[in-house]
């Protein structure tokens, strides 16, 4: 029984055995099982040994876990520092609404957390519910779970794959294994074993859990079951990958600790002059502090970050991307490389006819992409009239004629049902005008010797109503040619010739097919296969591929334009994958999947900035080129719609998963999803992301001279030993209501022309450049000097302490209105048109603030609050006059640092 179980132990572990390089009945003596398949009895030893066929489940944390790792942020930490201040000052309404603030961030955070237990969750449910196996010599249907390695599985066309599976017998069998691979075709399967080292890809006997079969019938040996399988092996990588924080959060994580940092040691150095230069007392000193801190905070400044990265999402919503991490908006503005899929992201995932060579030499080109049948057959400049090329019309009749499947037209799409080799011919035979319909009426189908993988080709007889019987014929060039005599006009067949013009249509990255026919004499009802063995007349070869979207490669330079590299990481050949290069301008320098095993960290970071394609890449290598690109400082999307995309999905900066395609695991995985499955669409997204970053530096920009305003005027009022020209219930009214009005119309900003032009922004570059912090300091001093001097100039002219505060409060206010105009564009002029009246949301938020102040002025209720009281209008006319400085002073100072650049 020991050995029993060590085989067992062995056969769990598809990386310990190459059950691919195993011939069958190796395979079956190492599981000790048989043809028949398990007992009952072994079944169920078997079963409490392995366990059941499915994902292990991880601990999920907490809902109270979850919300209280939301707090675990410095920026957290001021606002609550903001808020207890407040509280201890008595004013529970603005405490309130900072804890409101803490609450909404710490909310959006938790419906965020999850995205790897969410996918590993999806990839459990891809497993199968039920599956036909062999237990005591019997077929029977069982829970899929209920599988061990051993028991012996049936297939057929539309099962899912239970389990992975080494193949016994098969016929006609083909299997679609994009979610593990990324190719775009079925591929064909047969029991032979192959080399131990062929790449997943490439392995023809074995079956994988998850895949999908769509043609013909098969049994095989269940080899590995629920975390063994090459879909718990994923599972595993995925729920290992650690996630990077984003760009923004580095940087606001940052400017948080400085701002924390510097916030007390002002507080503090107040203080202590106030005490040592004044004797004031200690108390009162700890409020002065106290109010300063409250100055120097901007409450509102979380706030508009979530707002401000929420209307980033809608606008990237209705341009076909939907952010599913609010921070991930963001960080696509710092995208520096793309790393896409192949398979219906750059391309249509539609096979489309695009070259093809007649038996008397001549290449045709075709237009047009994927099914629809729109575009032209062209030698070289000129379109052909196909009617006037009778061996091209039967070329193109053939391929429609010996044909099963269908093209539809639904949802104002073109769609295949059957075989995509077959929609492409059938979408050729339109663009040459051949109606289906007349053309199966004119020549019925008499017969038909199916496709099947172990002769490679298809054949039907046909009749024209007139006495003529004859056959069409379509497989792999190799064997096509092997059964052909002739070529045209009865010449014998030069096979050296063909042979050289298949290989270099596929070394374009073109799937090719031959085409041959022949005549029969006299009736005949049934096709057989001595009839087509040999003696048949090649008609041409036929050559396609799965095309680039006309959009993608618009996309694609656009990037380029914009400083962002493209990088395509392809489960499919290496030829399919440079020649789509080649056609999206792309550099075709390819490494394959077997050559990036070969190399160390070291060597992989310095391949992956020399190489834009990957070929017969698996989970591990995506993970390891997106790791290895991190590591060379890049900021990485990577977009992927497969099973096999979800670790990498999860690693990279952003992972774009794609919605109509894309399998639940990739979705779940991901930061964002396209709903169009556009690479296109990233580029809009890219465009959104840089807007926000932009908007977010903005409200930034706009906020800080408000608060360090605010702390600045009260340490003046410190070291001058004047009474504070601004109250802290003030400075958190003056904080919050332009925070909410002012601040927040940045959020509506719309994109800066040269948006597209620039470089992406460095990782390492700070959130605030030293140039933005000069103005800042700047700013705040114009801000500080203005409402100081109006105060005691008011105090010196007998007003009231009231009345010379609400001056001051006013004063703060109107330089903010004039310099959210400045802010609108970080350098460029804003003394025009576009620059005053561009934005409606901030002359609509100019007006609210302005009902706001003339209520804090003139109302007495405001008046009991805030210690506020009316003022003149020659007051006023003070305060919009001293005021507006701000906007000439920063109108200059952009305007130097414009001729510095130019300089």
């Amino acid at each position: 029984m020991s050995t029993s179980q060590s085989t067992h132990s062995d056969a769990i572990s598809p990386r310990q055995i190459a059950w691919h390089a195993t011939d069958v009945a190796e395979v079956i003596d190492r599981l000790n099982t048989r043809e028949q398949g398990l007992s009952t009895d072994e079944a169920n030893e078997r079963l409490s040994e392995y366990g059941p066929n499915r994902l292990p489940e991880g601990i999920r944390r907490g809902l109270w876990q979850r919300f209280l790792a939301q707090c675990n942020n410095v920026l957290i930490y001021v606002l609550i520092a903001a808020a207890v201040i407040v509280f201890l000052l008595g004013h529970w309404v603005d405490g309130s609404v900072i804890t409101a603030v803490i609450l909404i961030n710490a909310i959006i955070g938790v419906v965020q957390e999850g995205k790897a237990e969410d996918a590993i969750a999806a990839l459990g449910r891809m497993l199968t519910a039920n599956a036909v196996v062999l237990r005591d010599g019997s077929k029977i249907t069982l829970s899929a779970d209920k599988l061990v390695p051993g028991d012996v599985v049936y297939l057929q066309a539309g099962d899912k794959v239970p389990a992975d599976c080494r193949l016994l017998k098969a016929k006609n069998l083909q299997l679609q294994e994009a979610v593990l691979t990324g190719e775009s075709m079925p591929v064909n399967k047969s029991p032979e074993s192959i080399d131990a080292s062929a790449q997943l890809a490439d392995r023809q006997c074995m079956l994988y859990s998850g895949t999908l079969v769509t043609f013909g019938q098969a049994s095989g040996v269940v080899v590995a079951t629920g975390a063994a399988t090459e879909l718990g092996r994923i599972s595993s990588l995925l729920s290992e990958v650690q996630e990077i924080t984003t760009p923004l959060l580095r940087q606001i994580a940052l400017f948080s600790r400085q701002l924390s940092m510097m916030i007390v040691l002002i507080a503090l150095l107040t203080m202590v002059v106030g005490i040592l230069a004044h004797q004031f007392s200690l108390s009162s000193m700890f409020m002065a502090a106290v109010s300063v801190a409250v100055a120097a905070i901007p409450e509102g400044l979380p706030a508009i970050m979530t707002i401000t990265l929420a209307i980033g999402v809608q606008k990237m919503a209705r341009r076909k991307a939907i952010i599913r991490s609010l921070p991930a908006v963001e960080t696509l503005g710092s995208v520096t490389v793309i790393c896409t899929d192949k398979t219906g992201t750059l391309t249509r995932n539609e096979m489309t006819v695009t070259e093809m060579l007649t038996a008397d030499g001549r290449d045709y080109q075709v237009t047009g992409s994927g099914y629809d049948p729109h575009g032209d057959i062209r030698q070289g400049e000129s379109t052909v009239d196909v009617e006037s090329v009778p061996l091209l019309q039967q070329l193109i009749q053939a391929g429609l004629l010996c044909n099963d499947a269908r093209l539809l037209h639904k949802e104002n799409q073109w769609q295949c049902e059957g075989d995509p080799t077959e929609g492409a011919l059938l979408s050729l035979a339109a663009k040459a005008g051949f109606e289906s319909e007349y053309e199966e009426e004119s020549r019925p189908r008499l017969d038909v010797i199916p496709f099947e993988s172990v002769h490679q080709f298809m054949a039907t007889l046909h009749h024209d109503h007139q006495g003529r019987h004859f056959c069409y014929l379509k497989g792999a060039p190799e064997r096509v040619l092997d059964m052909c005599r002739y070529q045209h006009d009865g010449r014998e067949l030069d096979r050296a010739y063909w042979q050289q013009q298949v290989r270099s249509l596929a070394s374009k990255g073109q799937r090719v097919l031959a085409v041959a026919s022949r005549d029969f004499d006299g009736k005949k009802n049934e096709l057989d296969f001595e009839d087509v063995e040999q003696g048949l007349t090649l008609l041409g070869l036929v050559a396609m591929m799965d095309p680039p979207r006309e959009d993608a490669v618009e996309a694609v330079k656009l990037c380029q334009d914009a400083g962002i590299k493209i990088k395509m990481i392809t489960g499919d050949h290496s030829d399919t994958a440079a020649a789509i290069a080649e056609r999206m301008g792309m550099s075709s320098a390819v490494i394959s999947g077997k050559e990036i095993e070969q190399l160390d960290a070291a060597a992989l970071c310095r391949v992956v900035t020399e190489k834009s394609v990957f070929a017969r890449a698996t989970p591990e290598h995506k993970l390891k080129l997106v790791k290895a690109l991190q590591e060379n400082d890049e900021v990485v999307a990577m977009t992927g719609d497969g099973v096999n995309d979800a670790p990498a999905l999860k690693r990279a900066d952003i992972g774009t998963a794609m919605g109509l395609n894309g399998t639940e695991v990739a979705r779940d995985a991901s930061d964002m999803v396209l709903a169009d499955d556009n690479f296109a669409s990233i580029v809009d997204a890219v465009e959104e992301g840089r807007t926000v970053y932009d908007n977010l530096t903005k409200a930034i920009l706009f906020l800080l001279p408000t608060s360090a305003g605010e702390a600045l005027i009260i340490i003046a009022a410190i070291v001058m030993g004047v009474m504070l020209p601004i109250t802290p219930v003030q400075i958190l009214w003056v904080n919050m209501i332009t925070a909410v009005t002012l601040g927040l119309a940045l959020a509506f900003e719309p994109p800066e022309p040269d948006l597209m032009s620039r470089r992406p922004r460095p990782r390492q570059t700070p959130l605030l450049t030293m140039e933005l912090i000069r103005r800042i300091a700047f700013v705040s001093v114009v801000m500080m000097l203005g409402s100081f001097a109006l105060f005691m100039t008011h105090i010196e002219a007998g007003h009231s302490l009231e009345a010379a505060r609400t001056v001051a409060v006013n004063t703060l206010v109107m330089f903010e209105v004039f310099y959210l105009f400045n802010t609108r564009f970080l350098t460029a002029p804003v003394l025009n048109r576009q620059g005053l009246l561009g934005n409606r949301v901030a002359l609509l938020a100019v007006g609210v603030l302005l009902i706001f102040q003339f209520g804090f002025t003139y109302l007495p209720p405001m008046h009991f609050l805030f210690g506020s009281a009316a003022i003149s209008v020659q007051s006023w006319l003070q305060i919009i006059l001293v005021a507006s400085v701000i906007l000439w002073l920063v109108e200059l100072e952009k305007m130097l640092i414009r001729q510095k650049q130019h300089a």
